[in-house]
């Protein structure tokens, strides 16, 4: 099993993803608010202390303040299914501003139950 991680940018798409991701009967998913770190520092540093904030204040969206994180344990052979459903809403993921993704091995779950079987 994997655990996937997926930052979502467009907290206002939150729920397209995750009925893709039941639609895929990928299930059980936890969803986290979240704040980048570039932002938080934006907020409370001056450029004279952190010199690329700056330029990255540029890339910032001022309407946009937080993002969500997905969390969800997934077996090996959902993980292309689970990019599908994602990009199929944020759009490919290797575009600016969609979100990140990426797994990490789970080597031990109790309590997980199989959705939809």
């Amino acid at each position: 099993m994997k655990l996937l991680f997926f930052v979502l940018n467009h907290t206002e798409k939150l729920e397209a993803v995750l009925t893709a991701f039941a639609l895929k009967n990928i299930c059980g998913a936890t969803i986290l608010e979240s704040e980048g770190m570039a932002r938080v520092l934006s907020n409370t540093n001056l450029e004279s202390e952190i010199p690329f904030l700056g330029s990255l204040r540029a890339f910032l969206s001022p309407e946009r303040k937080k993002s969500n994180i997905i969390l969800a344990a997934i077996h090996e052979n959902q993980l292309n299914e689970a990019i599908e459903a994602i990009e199929s809403v944020v759009g490919d993921l290797t575009s600016k501003d969609t979100g990140v993704v990426f797994t990490m091995p789970i080597d031990f779950t109790k309590g997980m139950y199989n959705c939809g079987k």
